[in-house]
């Protein structure tokens, strides 16, 4: 996933794949799923985004990773 903000027009675009959308659906005044012929989600936009939601929030996330799920794979390199 891509998170992009134009703090010039507020607006926010969670790019969710590689695929270009085919369609929109507006599910909120401002807020647009992009979707592919088949029904698959290619992104999220939100118009107004500062007013919607908390930008800094979305803008800072951390990963998480399940260290034995890292452990694992580290010791099947090894084998």
């Amino acid at each position: 996933m891509k998170v992009y903000y134009d703090e010039e027009i507020d607006a926010l675009y969670l790019k969710l794949g590689e695929q270009k959308p085919d369609g929109v659906i507006e599910i909120a005044e401002g807020v647009n799923i992009d979707t592919t012929s088949d029904g698959k989600l290619t992104g999220i936009e939100i118009l107004k985004a500062s007013k919607k939601i908390n930008i800094n929030t979305i803008l800072s996330y951390t990963l998480e990773l399940d260290q034995d799920i890292l452990q694992q794979n580290v010791a099947e390199q090894d084998a």
